[in-house]
């Protein structure tokens, strides 16, 4: 454990970057420190951003090789770390298309426009909103929504779903919802299935992993095609789920066979499920 805790000497920062990726980007978001070393925490951070990248380039080639000005969109973006590494790698020497940040916490979309602008990030922008009341261009291509906590992330759904996003990538957190959903439902439900949300422990984490079933499916009924992978190891994050869904542009009835069926059997009706039977809005 002692060597994971161990600083990257500045000699050897470079090894851990993506060709292209600079370190004066790292620098101006404080995950290299003045004197060039990467400490443990930005480390982490720095692999589990990557690592994404990597697997959001699929996306970006197929946007970018379509699409003169693709809008690629971050929701609850923080400290936006995805948003400007992305612009980096793939828009800062393309004439079109830009990154937008959706940030409620105003400090944070302040500090973001003036590290883009110190940068010379010209297109890529912040707004503070909520992301349910955030405005959006009419056409989104790529819409990610890294850590969004329990039902932000059935509105980043919604806003995707809405403006027909090409590409939709979520690394989900935190979904409490459907737990007291589950305890309200259990006199309704089968003997035989309430035995796996009967206990407080087993309903938090049956409840985590039925939310995100329950979006997969929503995605692809939705006339998605979706894949759900592992984000990161263990070691770096237990929040570690990344849905990763591209438009095909049919609706799958076999898929929403199987997501009413669900929802029938428990008994609960996430948010995503409700904003799209207009029971719960969000903003287009």
């Amino acid at each position: 454990m002692a060597a994971a805790r161990e600083k990257v000497a500045a000699r050897h920062v470079r090894r851990e970057l993506l060709e292209n990726q600079s370190l004066e980007l790292l620098q101006t978001l404080h995950l290299v420190t003045r004197d060039g070393q990467l400490n443990a925490d930005a480390r982490r951070k720095l692999k589990q951003v990557n690592h994404l990248v990597g697997l959001l380039q699929p996306a970006l080639d197929d946007v970018q090789g379509r699409v003169e000005a693709p809008t690629v969109v971050d929701v609850g973006s923080g400290n936006a770390y995805l948003g400007f590494v992305l612009y980096e790698l793939f828009f800062k020497d393309r004439a079109a298309g830009e990154v937008l940040n959706v940030e409620s916490r105003a400090e944070l979309s302040a500090k973001g426009n003036e590290r883009a602008q110190a940068l010379g990030f010209s297109r890529l922008r912040f707004t503070t909103a909520s992301i349910a009341e955030a405005a959006y261009p009419k056409k989104l291509h790529l819409l990610t929504a890294l850590h969004a906590c329990d039902t932000a992330t059935d509105d980043a759904m919604a806003v995707a779903l809405a403006h027909q996003s090409d590409h939709i990538a979520l690394v989900p957190c935190c979904q409490a919802e459907l737990a007291q959903q589950l305890k309200d439902a259990r006199p309704k439900v089968e003997a035989s299935m309430q035995a796996l949300f009967s206990h407080p422990w087993h309903r938090r984490e049956f409840g985590s992993h039925l939310t995100n079933v329950l979006r997969a499916l929503v995605l692809e009924a939705n006339g998605y095609q979706v894949t759900v992978t592992e984000l990161a190891g263990w070691e770096h994050s237990l929040k570690n789920e990344l849905i990763l869904a591209r438009r095909v542009g049919h609706q799958n009835g076999i898929a929403k066979q199987r997501l009413a069926a669900l929802l029938d059997a428990t008994g609960v009706a996430p948010k995503i499920v409700r904003v799209l039977r207009g029971e719960a809005g969000v903003a287009g």
